[in-house]
């Protein structure tokens, strides 16, 4: 079961990481989406044909890309998880520690957050891993 654990909370280390990472990522996009708003305005398109260049752009994007590829290689080693763990500490586990990864990750890349709080939360976090973990 330990091991199972440390492989839980790694996924939830990678998804949290890879969070804050395409957040950054989509931030990029957006400021390029606002820029060329403004000159295809004019531009008469198909709805789906733009979506779909939009979704396109996304994607060029390695800011996003990158961590989004990481993000789903975690989510295939987290359905291996499930095969050997009960789903009841798996998902509690893992979300866990995403979400308290997520919160931490985005301190380190500069993300305005109130960092005593989400501090707080991250300690009572691992505080309730360890417990599900006994």
């Amino acid at each position: 079961m330990g091991g199972d654990v440390v492989k839980m909370v790694a996924v939830g280390l990678v998804w949290g990481a890879t969070n804050a990472l395409m957040r950054k990522g989509a931030i990029l996009w957006d400021q390029a989406q606002k820029s060329t708003l403004q000159r295809n305005r004019s531009q008469g398109q198909h709805p789906v044909l733009s979506t779909l260049k939009k979704w396109l752009k996304l994607l060029l994007i390695w800011q996003y890309t990158l961590p989004f590829l990481i993000n789903l290689s975690a989510s295939v080693t987290f359905f291996a998880i499930l095969s050997d763990t009960p789903i009841s500490l798996a998902v509690p586990v893992t979300n866990a520690t995403t979400f308290a990864a997520t919160a931490v990750f985005g301190i380190i890349l500069g993300e305005e957050t109130l960092i005593f709080r989400a501090l707080f939360g991250t300690f009572l976090i691992v505080l309730g891993v360890y417990i599900c973990s006994m």
